[in-house]
């Protein structure tokens, strides 16, 4: 029924009241296109940055993750009555000097293991040439038709030389590994002086102390309410990465030691290198266990010559792995940081197309920094609660 004022009542020539059904209808989401699109093209022109200036922005995140882990030292060094720059100098040679020093402690065993790589060459040579002789007679019967065959076409298109032209064969380069060597130490060199920089960003960082986040309280605002929401932004994302560093750090260690006494244990040379890598791989979730697997059971292959050792070492890296992986470091990453098992695997992936291996190393804390920020914005809530357990 329509209401007109100063008239009389109308009513539709059907007899239906119209309000009824409106108030029947289910609820429609209106979107305003012009904001989705301008949304969409600013998350998009973000991504295509991130990936156009990852060499400027993976220095600073790891810089910033450093930081955070070296920061509680510095700390307790200027309750000391330390001055805060002479603190986290002190902190990052004694950090510097202890990686020296564990990188020297292993030369001998890395040593060796390259000087075996000519002998597991040789016994992987041996045991294709082996498999070889293995070949079952149908494989062989046509691996000699196809010779024939190849044989007849040779014969049937022979080099034409009246022409003025003749055949030539393409040979393959030969492997040349000077090469790679030379391109390795280049490599070499661009991460030592990327390392440097980081150490050097890490050292201001920690001198500056809370500088930048009273910079950033102020930026925000005169507001009160602005200025405290600022701070519980702030001292949740230190608490969640102080606390994923610290998980990280103690997986690792449990990692690296229970790799090395079981590889020890099943016979393989140069297990402490190995129990080294298996825990600074750890620290990439997913691919990382993989690749210390891999790796491990090609070096039995290479040193006992047999399939079934292989499997042994490659597998006893993998339950070591797993068990951490699957029992150990979800426990102790839910309560560190209350995020969810698909969030933080799609952010695996996505942070990984973004920025590769390093992007998998860093996605869990860049997530963290994200979920802190969320939480405590109003507008941004429904992104921490899909990210949250």
């Amino acid at each position: 029924m329509i209401h007109h004022p100063g008239r009389a009542a109308i009513e539709p020539k059907d007899g239906h009241d119209r309000s009824a059904d409106a108030a029947d209808a289910p609820p429609r989401f209106l979107v305003d296109v012009r904001s989705a699109t301008l949304t969409v093209l600013a998350v998009l022109a973000v991504i295509l940055l991130l990936q156009y200036a990852q060499a400027l922005f993976i220095p600073i995140v790891l810089g910033l993750l450093l930081s955070y882990a070296l920061d509680p030292i510095v700390v307790r060094m200027t309750a000391w009555r330390i001055p805060r720059p002479a603190a986290a100098a002190v902190v990052l040679i004694a950090v510097s000097g202890a990686s020296c020093w564990l990188i020297y402690g292993l030369r001998d065993e890395t040593t060796a293991l390259v000087q075996q790589l000519p002998q597991g060459a040789h016994r992987l040579r041996l045991r294709l040439e082996t498999e070889q002789l293995r070949t079952t007679a149908a494989i062989q019967q046509v691996q000699k038709a196809a010779d024939e065959l190849g044989k007849a076409a040779d014969a049937a298109a022979p080099a034409r030389t009246e022409s003025g032209v003749q055949r030539v064969q393409v040979e393959e380069q030969r492997f040349n590994i000077g090469d790679y060597l030379m391109w390795g130490s280049v490599g070499v060199a661009t991460a030592v002086m990327q390392m440097v920089l980081i150490l050097f960003l890490v050292y201001f960082l920690l001198a500056s102390g809370d500088l930048y986040r009273r910079k950033l309280v102020n930026i925000v605002g005169p507001s009160l309410t602005k200025k405290k929401i600022t701070l519980q932004i702030l001292n949740d994302i230190d608490r969640q990465i102080e606390n994923f560093l610290l998980v990280q750090l103690f997986t690792s260690i449990v990692v690296a030691v229970a790799t090395w006494l079981a590889l020890r244990a099943a016979g393989l040379h140069q297990a402490a290198v190995w129990g080294v890598l298996s825990g600074v791989f750890n620290s990439i979730p997913y691919l990382g266990p993989v690749v210390v697997t891999a790796a491990t059971a090609a070096v039995a292959f290479l040193q006992f010559g047999t399939i079934h050792m292989a499997v042994l070492v490659g597998g006893l890296a993998l339950a070591i792995t797993s068990l951490e992986g699957f029992l150990l470091t979800p426990w102790l990453t839910s309560r560190a940081a209350r995020m969810n098992a698909v969030a933080v695997f799609i952010g695996l992936l996505f942070w990984g197309w973004v920025w590769n291996v390093w992007g998998m190393l860093l996605a869990v804390p860049m997530l963290m920094v994200v979920k802190a920020v969320c939480d405590h914005v109003e507008d941004f809530k429904a992104v921490g609660e899909l990210l949250g357990e």
